[in-house]
């Protein structure tokens, strides 16, 4: 497997989301999910939209899913909750469709796709590192360690056994100085 980089620069997070959100709704609420979620892949794929609604009008604050035969939730932020939303109305998904739904057939699309999806788009926007799938992932983790988040915590949220290796694993090398932005915004 090929190392891929974090979007570090927040203009080029942006930048990526006005490329998918203008190509494909569904591909940005892809991409809005990955790096607000710090979830697989593979994980996201299998998500159906009423696992994700609350009473059917509401996306819900937590989602849970399995990891490895364990229950885990994730956060949905309101980044998340307003794309998923907006995208479910607007495409009239009900309950039993997958979230990342295929434009052909009633399954998700695949692994293979979702890299074409955030390599093509990186492409467009002039992003000149290595990028894949893990890309939106590991900007969940470089951002959240950014903003104050305690390195153990993404330790166990990316299933690393070791501080270093989640270091490494979001990019930031020993010697690389954060400015940590801790806002409590009381």
């Amino acid at each position: 497997m090929e190392y891929v980089e974090a979007f570090r620069d927040i203009k080029q997070i942006n930048a990526m989301k006005r490329y998918l959100k203008k190509h494909s709704e569904r591909d940005y609420v892809l991409f809005v999910f990955g790096i607000n979620t710090g979830m697989k892949i593979t994980e996201m794929l299998d998500i159906r939209v009423g696992e994700l609604m609350e009473d059917g009008e509401h996306i819900k604050t937590f989602y849970e899913y399995l990891h490895h035969e364990q229950p885990k939730e994730v956060y949905l932020n309101q980044k998340i909750k307003q794309a998923v939303l907006h995208y479910i109305q607007h495409r009239a998904l009900t309950a039993e469709d997958y979230l990342f739904k295929s434009a052909r057939t009633n399954n998700p699309i695949t692994r293979q796709q979702a890299y074409r999806i955030v390599h093509q788009a990186a492409e467009a926007i002039g992003f000149t590192g290595k990028i894949g799938t893990n890309s939106m992932r590991k900007t969940f983790g470089y951002h959240a360690y950014k903003r104050g988040v305690a390195i153990s915590l993404l330790q166990k949220i990316f299933n690393h056994s070791t501080r270093a290796e989640t270091l490494k694993y979001i990019g930031i090398s020993k010697t690389e100085h954060i400015r940590t932005e801790i806002d409590v915004n009381l």
